[in-house]
């Protein structure tokens, strides 16, 4: 499961000992009703095919809204929350609820809910306000698919009739694609624009969120910010991460998806470039989709080069915290912006300081040289200048542990939506 998953359901858990009956809902290509891990479940069909560009970019899948509807049907809930905006958990769902009168409030969980390119990295270099302009987000998106920057320039000069009768005719791939981008990302925009006026209330799960939020009109008395919460209750023979010598290599680990956009790569590189610092890096690495697979395989290839780096099998969600305490040091590259991410907090309660990129969510989380280290996200030489500087001063390592505090648990996450499900109920 990703994070938003595996929040999705510690809070349904944490509601649950409050007397809150949940259901969770989520997309899939077939009608399902089950219990997970004592919750319960209901999946509703989409469609197999996309026939049009635009039901991915627009507001959302027919067939999802008609199935969605038989659930709420069935159920008749006091109110519904969702975390996503995909085709498959769409705009015409929101709107559905609230033909029913049902309350609908929103968590936005990562930048794709509003940034088509889905970094909040404009040209994948700088973070961007998040500021949706048609042609900007135009240009960056298409250069984010591979286009020459000049050339995505070009295509948003191109008058708008051109891209929707393109669209209309649906012709996809390649250059064709490429020519739709400005009404496509124009009905990506409209989209969220009314999914932000549609909802009741939106939860912001860190402070930059709710800064893109105000930036595009949402008012700020419908946006609460709630930050993440542990999901897991920790014992306290897990709060001490286990100490390490001098001489011996200093213990880094990552935690996460092996996908560019956790920027492993980055790390790994930063290691390659000093070969005689004295430390390890072990990857507890999860791959999510043939996309991922194959930087994937990129990964694999570098690890083979550099013998201080080992790849390992994923854990479950549940063994973090344990695992993590036997670690010197948390390695966040992540190369956009994160609205967490709960691995740090994981770190914190194992007394593991972090050294993670200088953007979003992990900036928030961590207070530079207090309990933790800030390194410029893309920059290689920085992030070995770092590294070098903890495995030569490991009293820093000492330091920064008694900067952690403990991380704010998800029962008081829960307590937080709990007022704000019995405001909009009543």
């Amino acid at each position: 499961m990703g994070g938003t998953e595996v929040y999705v359901e510690a809070l349904a858990r944490e509601l649950s000992k409050q007397g809150i009956t949940n259901i969770i809902a989520a997309p899939s290509f077939n009608n399902q009703s089950y219990t997970y891990n004592q919750l319960s479940i209901r999946r509703f069909a989409i469609s197999s095919e996309i026939k049009y560009l635009k039901e991915i970019y627009g507001e959302g899948d027919r067939l999802g809204v008609i199935e969605f509807g038989k659930i709420l049907d069935q159920e008749q809930p006091d109110l519904i929350h969702f975390h996503a905006f995909t085709r498959g958990v769409s705009l015409r769902m929101v709107k559905l609820a609230k033909s029913r009168k049902i309350p609908v409030i929103f968590t936005y969980h990562t930048p794709t809910v509003s940034c088509q390119r889905g970094t909040l990295l404009q040209w994948g270099t700088q973070v961007c306000d998040g500021e949706i302009q048609l042609s900007k987000c135009t240009a960056c998106t298409l250069q984010g698919l591979g286009v020459n920057r000049n050339i995505a320039n070009i295509i948003t000069y191109l008058p708008s009739i051109v891209s929707k009768t393109l669209t209309q005719i649906n012709l996809s791939g390649g250059i064709w694609t490429a020519l739709q981008m400005k009404e496509l990302v124009n009905c990506r925009s409209q989209a969220f624009r009314s999914l932000m006026k549609e909802v009741d209330h939106i939860i912001a799960v860190c402070d930059w969120v709710k800064n893109i939020l105000i930036i595009n009109q949402v008012p700020s008395d419908k946006i609460t910010v709630i930050r993440q919460g542990l999901c897991q209750e920790i014992r306290e023979d897990l709060r001490q991460s286990v100490g390490n010598e001098q001489n011996k290599p200093l213990r880094l680990v990552f935690f996460g998806r092996i996908d560019p956009t956790k920027g492993i790569d980055i790390l790994i590189e930063a290691l390659m470039a000093e070969p005689k610092l004295n430390v390890t890096l072990d990857i507890y690495g999860i791959s999510q989709s043939e996309f991922s697979s194959l930087y994937e395989n990129n990964i694999e290839d570098l690890v083979q080069k550099d013998d201080r780096i080992t790849l390992k099998n994923p854990v479950s969600s549940n063994m973090v915290v344990e695992t993590m305490k036997e670690y010197d040091l948390l390695a966040v590259p992540s190369q956009w912006l994160e609205t967490g991410p709960m691995v740090i907090l994981e770190a914190f309660a194992a007394k593991v300081p972090v050294i993670g990129s200088n953007l979003g969510g992990i900036a928030e989380l961590i207070k530079h040289d207090v309990n933790g280290l800030l390194v410029e996200a893309n920059s290689i030489r920085s992030w070995t200048t770092v590294i070098g500087e903890l495995c030569d001063n490991r009293n820093k390592l000492n330091t920064l542990k008694s900067g952690i505090n403990p991380p704010p648990q998800m029962s008081l996450v829960a307590d937080r939506m709990k007022l704000i499900y019995r405001t909009l109920i009543t």
